[in-house]
């Protein structure tokens, strides 16, 4: 399987806002998450939950912007910059580096989050 073609396709699916669909499509079973709040998953059923709830709380997407992507044998690495208004009146406005690693099969089996700014 081409990494480079699913992260890829990947991002392209977050950076239009569907980041439940990118799970769903791309993750394992057994896929792990951490982020830079200490917030972990432990599955994919885990992680489609917690993004549901997080895109459910998004009154406004101001803006999605992938900035690069690189992948180096199963991993990749991606920057993006987030900006939304929620539904409780706050605002997110995030700079993140995504980290995937991926298995042969072209799924993701860990995610992790850190901020780039």
């Amino acid at each position: 399987m081409n990494i480079k073609e699913q992260a890829t396709k990947m991002d392209s699916i977050v950076a239009q806002g569907a980041i439940v669909d990118a799970v769903k499509q791309f993750f394992a079973n057994d896929a792990t998450t951490s982020d830079y709040n200490g917030l972990a998953t432990a599955n994919k059923q885990e992680m489609v939950e917690k993004m549901e709830g997080f895109a459910g709380a998004i009154a406004q997407v101001n803006g999605i912007t992938l900035h690069h992507t690189i992948v180096d044998g199963n991993v990749s690495a991606s920057e993006f910059t987030f900006d939304f208004n929620m539904k409780d009146d706050s605002k997110i406005y995030w700079h993140e580096i995504i980290r995937r690693k991926w298995n042969d099969k072209g799924e993701v089996i860990q995610e992790e989050y850190f901020n780039a700014q």
